[in-house]
């Protein structure tokens, strides 16, 4: 297969970051976005294998800046984005009985700004510089199906993102492009290793059957299929990856 050209979200680190690596390890090109970690987004650049990799940043909650951002990582893949990754996301602790009307409405504004509007504007602009055989793999979250009490705004953004892919599923086909979401539960990275100390990362990791929690290698290499050609027939699909911590 030829090196196709893949743009991820909040690749700076976590989840992002494996991605990255993941499809970089594959052969591919790789532009690297982040909002402001350009020093991590940097190293990790510098780690990929191969070469044509390229770091982009941009606030995804600033639609120009989404716009100036995507057609920049085009314009450094050679001209397309083949591979889409929706990556990117905040979460904020918002508990209802807590905040002021104004805390509460800034929270909401933030989360959904940059998890599903964000996502949104970003699958619009790299859609202009994708053909047929393209691909665009959202990141949601196990609480988009669970609920996210203390982060309500969170669990909402995660499910518009799952409606988001299937109605873009279904609007992108004819055009031969297929569009898929992962829906990972607590996965360990740099942000949760202060949740997973114990004893509440003992409580955690038992949500799982498996007593633990995912690698972001895992999520990685789910994403790395559903990106594959062989994976057009999971269009509209939203995978579980939370370890059958969450049945549904």
């Amino acid at each position: 297969m030829s090196r196709r050209g893949v743009l991820v979200t909040g690749a700076s680190r976590g989840i992002g970051r494996a991605v990255a690596a993941a499809f970089a390890e594959r052969g591919d090109r790789v532009a690297i976005h982040h909002r402001d970690s350009a020093e991590a987004a940097q190293s990790l650049l510098e780690s990929l294998p191969g070469d044509g990799h390229v770091v982009v940043q941009a606030d995804l909650a600033d639609p120009e800046a989404v716009r100036t951002m995507v057609d920049a990582a085009a314009g450094e893949l050679g001209g397309r984005i083949d591979v889409l990754v929706n990556n990117a996301g905040v979460f904020l602790h918002h508990p209802i009985i807590e905040l002021s009307y104004e805390e509460w409405q800034d929270a909401w504004r933030r989360t959904l700004g940059v998890n599903l509007i964000g996502a949104a504007n970003a699958a619009w602009c790299a859609l202009r510089h994708m053909g047929e055989g393209g691909r665009i793999v959202n990141v949601s979250s196990r609480g988009a199906f669970r609920g996210e009490p203390d982060s309500p705004a969170y669990g909402a953004s995660k499910a518009g993102l799952n409606a988001l892919g299937q109605s873009l599923a279904v609007a992108l086909a004819p055009r031969g492009i297929a569009v898929a979401t992962v829906a990972p539960g607590f996965v360990e990275t740099d942000m949760t290793n202060e949740h997973l100390k114990p004893p509440r990362g003992d409580a955690i990791k038992a949500q799982s059957p498996f007593n633990r929690v995912a690698r972001p290698e895992e999520i990685a290499a789910a994403i790395v299929y559903l990106a594959s050609p062989e994976a057009e027939w999971a269009s509209g699909a939203v995978l579980d990856l939370n370890g059958a911590s969450y049945l549904r």
